[in-house]
């Protein structure tokens, strides 16, 4: 009798531990945590001449990359997102409805438009900023300019819209990556 007894209760110590260890009924498959993204990168096409530059964020680096930008000038952007060699832009296409970028010229006067395709175009309509297009009024418009690019994770809602420096605005949500680029002439 003993023996049975030890036996259901061994069974059900382990049955708990498994239930336990296995268990990721609050974790979602498509999350790209932080940790998932080591680099961002930032193909910048200048329209006029087809030259492009590619500005490679390291997450958790000391340096910024400097985005040369010529006042009057107009680019197109392609945002790349890595882990290792491994392109992470396509499980956020995938996830669409769940990402939105962020863009915040700070001490810069840029004019940004939106122009995802369909990969990338929410079903509410808003575009996940993944291909823009940026005229520069003016790159340099006080100390320090620079762009904060920030990949946001399951917001409530998104706008496209411009608010002061930042271009989105997001109610709810939580970062999967953040960039900042240096902007310079």
């Amino acid at each position: 009798m003993k023996s049975l007894i030890k036996l259901k209760y061994i069974a059900f110590l382990l049955l708990t531990v498994f239930a336990i260890s296995c268990s990721r009924a609050d974790e979602d498959d498509d999350v790209l945590s932080q940790e998932d993204i080591s680099n961002i990168i930032l193909n910048v096409k200048d329209e006029e001449t087809g030259e492009t530059q590619t500005y490679n964020y390291t997450v958790n680096s000391a340096t910024n990359p400097e985005i040369k930008l010529m006042d009057g000038t107009s680019y197109t952007v392609n945002a790349v997102f890595f882990n290792g060699n491994e392109d992470e832009t396509e499980s956020i296409k995938e996830a669409k409805d769940e990402h939105f970028l962020l863009f915040d010229f700070q001490n810069s006067q840029i004019n940004m438009e939106r122009f995802d395709n369909e990969s990338s175009t929410r079903s509410d309509g808003a575009k996940v900023g993944l291909i823009t297009r940026w005229t520069v009024i003016k790159a340099k418009n006080g100390t320090n300019p620079q762009l904060v690019l920030t990949l946001i994770h399951d917001a409530s809602s998104v706008s496209e819209a411009q608010n002061g420096s930042q271009f989105g605005s997001v109610v709810g949500g939580e970062t999967d990556a953040m960039a900042t680029y240096s902007i310079s002439n």
